[in-house]
């Protein structure tokens, strides 16, 4: 068995929650979305069609139950979920909550103004809340 490596630049950009299983989640550290990086804890995989049929049955199964808890601890009114890979090639899937008023709705959250950090106290609430409901 392969030893699973984390990008670095998904390691330096998110904040460890827990390993659920084939994902190990993230939070991403920019405190203006609510957003929740899902990582396929395989190497070399770059797209979902990479998976074996049950691995990708896992991250669906994983991806949506993440989506229920950030929806829930939110209050979102939608929850985006993405899997793009065009900078950072190593398979992970985004999961966003996003409502109005929340900056640069309705647009994406990509590319918008600079990152504002999570207070550590803030991020560990934040994380067990979304834990405690999957």
């Amino acid at each position: 068995m392969s030893t699973f490596t984390l990008d670095e630049r998904l390691e330096r950009d998110g904040i460890p929650i827990a390993s659920i299983g084939l994902c190990q989640l993230r939070l991403m550290n920019d405190r203006r979305w609510p957003w929740i990086i899902l990582i396929p804890q395989r190497d070399g995989v770059s797209e979902i069609f990479d998976l074996s049929p049950l691995d990708q049955t896992m991250l669906t199964f994983e991806t949506n139950m993440v989506a229920t808890a950030l929806k829930k601890v939110t209050g979102a009114e939608k929850v985006n979920v993405g899997a793009l890979g065009n900078i950072v090639r190593q398979l992970h899937v985004h999961v966003i909550a996003r409502r109005p008023g929340d900056p640069n709705w309705p647009g994406p959250v990509w590319g918008f103004g600079k990152a504002e950090p999570w207070p550590e106290t803030d991020h560990q609430a934040f994380a067990e809340r979304i834990l405690e409901n999957l």
